[in-house]
């Protein structure tokens, strides 16, 4: 059988892609792989540490494309990911979720008749003018098998025009990443010694909060950003704050002169956390604020009361039956939803169906009967 190509871009690509090839090497028989690694996540030392983490093989190929705008770096992906094809003569490419270098592996493979599969498929958060959701509705739309995680999934691309036989519910792969992973977690207090932080604001009665932020939305304007920052002084007033900062987030809070907002008591900022000790901080928080697609779904994987900082979600089904609330920036949504958790009235929700830690599996058998048949 000729290989599959997988391909990885950025963070979240990683997390969902382990699982599958450790699925595919240990399928009877194996299906043999050749892992991509576009280098669209730029930052070498943490990608590095995520493939540990996660006990992803190293990649055949890195093709470094870095940093550059949206269009940029689709078209560079584009150009470098095409000889691969010739390289290697794959039997399919598979990409994951809604990065650049999704869209941009999926357009080359349709583009020279590769089959195209697509892991997290049907997603939407009906915010065109999201680059993530126009990544999700054109490789959707050039894609031959299509794996969802929520079966409103399936509802969004039967109204695109998607044939329900390419489409296939297995549940989410993400959290096959977090039941594997929880094992080996880090505690969160070694994480905040790790980086010489107050870990005693981790002995409150009340617990602690996880904070991430990252959307262009939330913090590439002065004035949002301020809003925001302003307002988790307010929150860490009422529980602990552990703030883990993205690149992105960094750079604006840098650019803007915001940092004398991070000098609260009882807020700790913390750089990028690898996939394990993010884990674990998560894991063992109260509660999380983020505008994180995957974190939502994380916490609700693991029973953690998450209030999203966004207006709208492409995961409905964190909110429907999971522990999400979206609050948006309205700061007494915010001030409400932290303190029905001090109040034990957190949101408890329940595990959705397929999130049980089995999903590549799932993707590997059907994907080893598809090929078959095709």
């Amino acid at each position: 059988m000729k290989p599959v190509l997988c391909v990885v871009g950025a963070r979240p690509n990683f997390i969902k892609m382990a699982p599958i090839l450790r699925a595919m090497a240990a399928h009877d028989p194996p299906l043999p792989a050749v892992l991509v690694h576009t280098g669209q996540h730029y930052d070498h030392a943490m990608s590095d540490r995520l493939f540990t983490a996660l006990g992803l093989p190293q990649p055949v190929t890195n093709l470094e494309v870095g940093s550059a705008s949206h269009t940029q770096q689709t078209a560079e992906v584009m150009r470098r990911f095409e000889p691969l094809l010739d390289t290697h003569q794959p039997s399919a490419v598979l990409v994951v979720g809604d990065v650049n270098s999704t869209l941009a592996c999926a357009l080359v493979a349709r583009q020279r008749g590769v089959p195209v599969l697509h892991v997290e498929s049907g997603l939407r958060s009906f915010e065109r003018s999201m680059p993530e959701e126009l990544n999700r509705v054109l490789t959707d739309q050039m894609a031959d098998r299509l794996y969802t995680t929520e079966h409103s999934a399936a509802d969004n691309l039967a109204r695109e025009g998607i044939a329900p036989e390419r489409v296939q519910f297995v549940g989410n792969v993400m959290i096959d990443s977090v039941v594997h992973g929880l094992v080996s977690a880090s505690e969160a207090r070694q994480t905040l010694r790790q980086w010489g932080a107050n870990a005693t604001l981790l002995d409150a009665p009340q617990g602690f909060a996880v904070l991430t932020l990252h959307r262009p939305g939330n913090v590439d304007d002065a004035d949002t950003l301020r809003a925001l920052l302003q307002l988790m002084g307010e929150v860490a007033e009422q529980l602990p704050l552990l703030f883990v900062t993205h690149p992105r987030t960094r750079a604006s809070i840098r650019r803007y002169g915001l940092a004398g907002l991070l000098k609260h008591p009882r807020m700790v900022t913390l750089p990028p956390q690898d996939y394990l000790e993010m884990l674990g901080l998560v894991a063992h928080a109260r509660l999380v604020l983020t505008d994180s697609g995957g974190l939502q779904e994380e916490t609700t994987a693991l029973g953690v009361p998450c209030l999203t900082l966004r207006d709208s979600t492409e995961r409905p089904v964190t909110v429907e039956q999971g522990t999400n609330t979206l609050v948006g920036r309205d700061r007494e949504a915010i001030l409400r939803g932290v303190q029905a958790v001090l109040e034990g009235r957190g949101k408890c929700g329940k595990v959705p169906e397929g999130w049980d830690g089995h999903a590549a599996e799932r993707i590997v058998a059907d994907l080893y009967q598809w090929l078959q048949a095709a």
